[in-house]
């Protein structure tokens, strides 16, 4: 118990810091692309509206007549850029017809293209009926003119890669965080589980001692008690005497097993034996029970499974399920034991009817200890709360999986899942 609850503890940790640094460098990393391609964007524009090239000095034909002529630093600032823009980039544009036909290549602004390249580029992007993406390390813009299609590329290959640089150190830098935060966690999560698990074996140890101290008064209680009925002969109080001191004798029985069971590495005796058999004999020892209370039990068992696990403990298992069933349905109801092999899965199924609604949000604790989905039925089905808990425990040492559910509100399944 306390493994699985440190090692819950680390993989939430885990999951958190992983999610909260997937957003963080998710965020930073995708902002950091969104101005990659706004810049590129920006600058395909400005080509795009002074015919694949940059604007002159005096900005010819941009701005009235009469008004005066801006400088450089007037229209590249405008669009957030830097003078020194059109000598940083690297551009060629193909001018297409509109059958696609290359009718002007331009790459006067480009050394790592040769004209052949351009028009290829441009007629892949013409065919892709994209206006504007990625082709490569060049980002291209479709603009639409009298002429035809003119397609202007940019070279983006330096910001994409120091793009790729950035998102790779981030990666490596966030999973080598996390793989300290994960070296940290399991020396410092023993410390912070140490209280609890102090706590836990105090209590176990408890239970353990209380169990075997009660075990010697209710030994004597139960041998005091045929003593008086051979002296006074049988009556009411001295059966009520024995009667007790057996439901006691069996709760303690069943503390002191559950404490066993739920230790860090239960000892179980682990054989090769034939399940279906175990299975088939436990059904036969209810079988009676039922038809005397008008009940119908059916099975479904494959012959010639065969299990390696603890015979014992999963013949107890059996018995708490089935018990289980056999109580809390109603008179005239119907019991069902399956029993079957999925893959490498062997799959242990109880169901029973019900005389109430099963509520669903009761399901998860009925493997509580002591829970009772109905407090008043106690004095009618005996117990104490402490056979799914048992059974729990059982399932959990030979590596399993168990569930309860309610398809239909009506029948109670529990589901067994066991390593085959």
């Amino acid at each position: 118990m306390i493994g699985r609850l440190r090692r819950k503890l680390i993989v939430a940790c885990m999951v958190s810091l992983a999610i909260v640094l997937a957003v963080i460098l998710g965020g930073v990393n995708l902002m950091s692309y969104h101005k990659l391609v706004s810049d590129a964007d920006a600058v395909l524009t400005l080509l795009d509206a002074n015919g694949g090239a940059f604007p002159k000095n005096h900005g010819a034909g941009m701005i009235p007549p009469d008004s005066a002529p801006p400088t450089k630093q007037d229209l590249f600032g405008q669009r957030g850029m830097s003078p020194e823009t059109p000598y940083e980039s690297r551009f060629f544009s193909v001018l297409l017809s509109e059958d696609g036909q290359v009718l002007q290549t331009d790459t006067g602004q480009i050394a790592a293209v040769d004209e052949e390249e351009a028009a290829v580029y441009a007629q892949n992007v013409f065919l892709s009926g994209s206006s504007s993406g990625f082709w490569g390390n060049y980002r291209y813009l479709l603009c639409q003119d009298e002429q035809g299609s003119l397609i202007i590329f940019l070279d983006c290959g330096r910001s994409l890669s120091s793009f790729r640089m950035t998102l790779l150190a981030s990666v490596l830098l966030a999973l080598l965080g996390l793989l300290a935060v994960l070296v940290l966690l399991l020396i410092v999560s023993r410390r912070i589980v140490r209280p609890v698990a102090e706590s836990y074996e105090k209590q176990k140890q408890f239970i353990t001692d209380a169990g075997h101290e009660l075990k010697t008064p209710m030994t004597i209680i139960s041998a005091d008690a045929d003593l008086a009925e051979m002296e006074c002969g049988e009556n009411q109080w001295i059966s009520d005497i024995r009667r007790q001191a057996q439901r006691l004798t069996g709760l303690t029985n069943d503390l002191i097993y559950l404490s066993r069971m739920e230790e860090e590495q239960p000892k179980l005796q682990l054989i090769d034996f034939p399940l279906s058999d175990v299975a088939e004999e436990m059904a036969q020892s209810f079988q009676a029970l039922a038809k005397s209370q008008e009940k119908e039990f059916s099975l479904h068992i494959r012959p010639m499974l065969s299990f390696t696990g603890d015979e014992k403990a999963i013949r107890q298992l059996l018995s708490i399920l089935l018990d289980n069933a056999l109580k809390y349905s109603p008179a005239g109801g119907q019991l069902e034991l399956g029993l079957e092999k999925q893959g490498r899965t062997i799959v242990l199924t109880v169901a029973n009817t019900s005389a109430q609604p099963i509520e669903q949000d009761k399901l998860p604790h009925l493997f509580d200890r002591f829970y009772r989905t109905d407090q008043s039925r106690s004095s009618q089905t005996g117990g104490y709360g402490l056979g799914l808990s048992i059974a729990r425990s059982i399932v959990l040492a030979h590596k399993g999986k168990i569930r309860a559910e309610s398809p239909d509100g009506r029948t109670l399944t529990f589901v067994v899942h066991l390593p085959a």
